[in-house]
């Protein structure tokens, strides 16, 4: 069974740009780089909401799309001013302000979760609708050679987002169709360790990764043995290896939970049983 746990990452701190102007420091592609998004006092674009952020504690995570499911591509620090230049619904989030669908567009386009942030004035305005994406013929081959220990949200388990294929511990996991990498990092809560078997106490997917395929198709491949052999952004072909079968992360022996989300990023919303899915794309399962 696998069920993602949430966890803060370390404050990359403020500082202060000439003139007094405060600014906060994002962390991309293990670059720092200094962002203009919130300069309290300071210019604001057309049309944008100020707001405030409210986490209550720790740093908000920003995300490369409106889901807490996608890549993390930096934070912003507890109090810190944002300009908000639209919002769109995406994955609902329980947040310390409120709960909401909403997710505010930064000016840079990424995303933060309007359930953190504190705003005076209304709404902002709804962000245009994404340009239509062209859909790409995609060939499929199952990840891994095992039987099925564990369908797709069973009345027991309503929550489990996907299928659990019993593979023995070190078997290579291959790509199920050929994408880019938009995932690959540890989830175990509260240790946040994945290089050790897991259990039923342990929350998250272990060491895993998600590839997002030319269709807009996501796949997520859950509690590897160790360190995934991929990293984000890395284009993989079909069948590529991307780790090896474990037991890290909410897992009570070796097994790969295997997970198809119909559209990206991935959320349980857009989570579809990969059994049927995979049947119908030439590559049973089992």
């Amino acid at each position: 069974m696998t069920q993602r746990g949430k966890h803060r990452l370390p404050d990359p701190g403020q500082h202060r740009a000439p003139g007094g102007r405060r600014s906060y420091r994002l962390t991309v592609a293990g670059t720092a780089a200094v962002v203009g998004l919130v300069l309290a006092g300071t210019g604001v674009a057309d049309g944008a909401t100020t707001a405030t952020v409210g986490t209550g504690g720790g740093p908000l995570k920003v995300r490369s799309a409106p889901a807490s499911t996608a890549s993390v591509v930096g934070t912003v620090a507890n109090n810190c001013r944002l300009s908000i230049l639209c919002q769109q619904n995406g994955a609902r989030v329980v947040g310390k302000v409120r709960t909401t669908a909403a997710w505010d567009r930064l000016a840079d386009g990424r995303y933060v979760s309007d359930g953190y942030v504190r705003r005076t004035g209304p709404a902002p305005a709804t962000c245009a609708a994404p340009a239509p994406v062209a859909i790409a013929t995609v060939t499929w081959a199952k990840p891994v050679t095992a039987p099925i220990w564990g369908g797709f949200r069973p009345p027991t388990r309503p929550t489990h987002d996907g299928d659990d294929l019993g593979a023995l511990r070190g078997t290579p996991i291959g790509a199920a169709a050929a994408g880019t990498v938009v995932t690959a990092e540890c989830n175990a809560s509260p240790t946040h360790n994945c290089d050790v078997d897991g259990s039923a106490a342990i929350l998250g997917c272990g060491w895993y990764v998600e590839v997002r395929h030319a269709d807009n198709t996501v796949t997520r491949y859950c509690h590897m043995i160790r360190r995934p052999l991929v990293s984000v952004g890395q284009v993989v072909a079909l069948g590529q290896t991307l780790g090896f079968v474990g037991s890290s992360g909410n897992s009570g022996a070796p097994h790969l939970h295997f997970e198809v989300h119909t559209g990206y990023p991935a959320t349980r919303a857009n989570a579809v049983d990969p059994v049927p899915f995979m049947i119908a794309h030439g590559a049973p399962l089992g």
